[in-house]
């Protein structure tokens, strides 16, 4: 169970605990509803309701207690980069699905996670964004409800930056550049470009072209959409290298594709702290340029 603590100040004092909940601890309606329900809000020692007033020196907790479905625990090793009582940073091998689903259940980061954290009563799963099973690379779990509000929140702003590194098929003409093309549905699974499909928006820079044809850009994305990269790199003529879907599977990289995640910039949804973090390109996708 995380905890929320926070002491009333001289300014706060005379106002409804509602608006100490929004301004101070940042919490969404959503929560504060889902708090009452459960008994989460307390005043020094007693359960209250949002409607009270505080007043200088009273200390509100929050008690946020998770209900999540059970889950089979999966012992694999994983590479954890960061981790406190609101958020886990880690490093998703691949091939390795982000989450369960009906053909996998078992196998996953999300059972990972959950061995893992030691099985704790109650685990909620909340990736903050996710990656495809084929890409490797950093992906951040909150650990809490209100983490992960917060989190998403930051989602596609400035304050949120995710960039990736890429082996293409090709090269593009320009050293660096920006693809704005709207992504729509094909079907249950693929992706394609569709001028009725939401805008999306890839920038990219060319680091480096390799004499067996292939290159390796850096990529950043303003916005988030399924498969965005795949889709507009294959627009541009240049698939991701191994993408069996948009692009052709190569035996070198079985499972998965040449897409890795390799930087990580967010704000600390709790103390407000930049952080950053990046991951070295895998050696089996650095081996494509070679």
């Amino acid at each position: 169970m995380r905890e929320l603590k926070y002491t009333v100040l001289p300014e706060d004092d005379g106002k409804k605990l509602s608006q100490i909940l929004r301004s101070r601890l940042k919490l969404s309606n959503r929560q504060i509803s889902h708090l009452k329900f459960c008994e989460g809000i307390w005043l020094g020692d007693k359960c209250v309701h949002t409607g009270v007033f505080v007043k200088t020196g009273d200390t509100v907790r929050i008690e946020m207690r998770d209900h999540g479905p059970e889950l089979v625990p999966y012992a694999l090793p994983l590479k954890i980069l960061y981790r406190d009582e609101d958020v886990l940073v880690v490093d998703k091998p691949a091939p390795l699905p982000s989450i369960r689903s009906v053909h996998q259940d078992e196998k996953t980061l999300e059972n990972a996670v959950y061995a893992y954290m030691g099985c704790p009563e109650g685990f909620v799963y909340r990736p903050v964004s996710r990656l495809d099973k084929g890409t490797s690379g950093l992906m951040p779990v909150a650990l809490n409800a209100h983490a992960h509000d917060r989190m998403q929140r930051a989602l596609h702003t400035e304050s949120y930056v995710r960039e990736y590194l890429t082996v293409i098929d090709g090269a593009p003409e320009e050293d660096a550049g920006v693809i704005d093309l709207p992504i729509g549905m094909e079907n249950g699974v693929k992706r394609c470009i569709d001028p009725n499909g939401k805008p999306s928006v890839t920038h990219f820079k060319v680091l480096q072209r390799a004499e067996n044809g292939r290159s390796l850009l850096r990529l950043r994305l303003e916005t988030g959409r399924t498969h965005q990269i795949r889709v507009h790199m294959s627009a541009m003529g240049h698939p991701v290298t191994g993408d069996f879907m948009y692009g052709r599977e190569i035996e070198q990289l079985p499972g998965r594709f040449a897409l890795h995640a390799a930087c990580l910039c967010f704000i600390h949804p709790v103390t407000g702290e930049k952080m950053t973090f990046e991951s070295p390109l895998p050696e089996e996708i650095e081996k494509l340029l070679k």
